[in-house]
């Protein structure tokens, strides 16, 4: 055993002293003066670029760090509220390439920073829709969007599709289904797979969102692939969570994780037309009463339960008064906006695990010793913790010499 420390390295044991050095530090964000450019009533200034000149672990954006042309035109559209601008800079964000993820950052840094300036923003009502397969989430949005449009409301909707596991591309294109909504002068119907995330939401679902608020939209709906417990991501980056259920009870209702009734803000039980009616009013009975015995997140806000159908569009309206309450009630007691601010922090950290698990596995140094790593755990020769131990102090201790790993 202690010859097989020794070897891996192991903290503990002589021969193996490793300490940690930072990896460089990022510098504080440095201010481009430009004088502002009009665009119909809007201005802006492109005066946020972050400077990456002096740090070791992004030295590939040292000639990288400022827009390009194509990029300044993104944002000049998205300003005007251009469909065509709304639709690239998703794509953008949603690109894995390492040139359009700098691109990407520094257009949503900019974006950001025009919206702390801008006082003339209207307000926006950020909506994750969830529930399980065949519940008939596409109708509902569509029902509800177009309902909405036709009250005066701008509405993008965001739907995720389960992606194909061989293209990685969407299977069923939530957005051909919703052909009534896409026809409405103020929607926008975006779909994006889900390329194997839980849930669909990623993190180029957060910057969507707020690339269609500068568009001018004032109501997002974000739909997810399905129900679990995965799936209450979509609750970190919205201000309201609707749970769309089938009208069906019992056993049905138990199906549902507790986790997600925990969390919901609104119950809406979908198809409650024809024969099913009185089945959807006994769903809603039985939803009121798990939700009586759960703690209300909000203590201001008890979750609601409500029957419609996607289909005739009954109740469609009562069930955005629901909605609008809770929207109107939040914000005066100013809550959407500190959640708006604990889950952009919740977002940050998740980003930064999710870049440290990317680096560690790429590390050359961790890929040369994971083999014999794995296989002492596989043989019951060192614990799995011990294992992560060595792995870890070896992903540490090669930044000494290696900063990018």
């Amino acid at each position: 055993m202690l010859q097989r420390l020794v070897s891996f390295g192991h903290p503990n044991v002589p021969k193996s002293n490793f300490s940690f050095k930072p990896c460089g530090k990022l510098n504080q964000y440095s201010h481009l003066k430009k004088s502002p450019k009009i665009i119909g009533s809007r201005s802006f200034s492109l005066n946020i670029v972050p400077n990456y000149s002096n740090s070791s672990i992004l030295k590939n954006l040292n000639e990288a760090s400022k827009m390009n042309s194509n990029t300044k035109g993104l944002l000049e559209g998205l300003l005007s509220g251009k469909r065509t601008s709304l639709a690239q800079s998703i794509t953008l964000a949603e690109s894995s390439r390492e040139d359009h993820r700098i691109q990407a950052d520094l257009l949503m840094s900019s974006l950001l920073e025009w919206k702390t300036k801008e006082k003339t923003l209207k307000k926006t009502f950020r909506i994750g829709i969830s529930g399980p397969p065949g519940v008939g989430k596409s109708s509902f949005i569509e029902s509800m969007g177009t309902f909405l449009c036709k009250e005066g409301y701008k509405v993008a909707v965001l739907a995720v599709d389960p992606s194909s596991a061989r293209t990685g591309g969407s299977i069923l294109g939530d957005v051909t289904r919703m052909e009534e909504l896409t026809k409405q002068p103020g929607s926008y119907v975006r779909g994006s797979p889900s390329r194997g995330t839980l849930g669909g939401v990623t993190r180029s679902t957060t910057d969507a969102i707020i690339l269609c608020e500068v568009a001018g939209y004032d109501v997002i709906l974000v739909e997810t692939v399905g129900v679990g417990q995965s799936e209450t991501a979509v609750e970190g980056m919205t201000d309201m969570f609707l749970l769309l259920s089938p009208p069906a009870g019992g056993d049905e209702l138990q199906g549902i994780k507790k986790g997600i009734m925990e969390l919901v803000d609104l119950v809406v039980v979908n198809k409650a037309d024809g024969e099913l009616l009185s089945v959807a009013k006994r769903a809603a009975t039985d939803f009121k009463s798990a939700l009586h015995f759960g703690t209300p997140k909000t203590p201001s806000w008890i979750p609601q339960v409500k029957i419609c159908s996607a289909k005739t569009k009954e109740n469609i309206p009562e069930v955005w008064k629901v909605m609008k309450k809770y929207w109107t009630q939040m914000d005066e007691e100013g809550i959407l906006e500190m959640k708006r601010k604990n889950q952009r922090k919740a977002w940050m950290w998740k980003m930064v695990q999710d870049e440290l698990v990317k680096r560690f596995q790429n590390s050359d140094k961790i890929k040369e010793m994971l083999g014999g790593v794995q296989k002492e755990v596989e043989e019951g020769h060192i614990t799995a913790h011990l294992a992560a131990e060595i792995l870890m102090n070896k992903f540490i201790s090669s930044n000494k010499t290696d900063p990018n790993t």
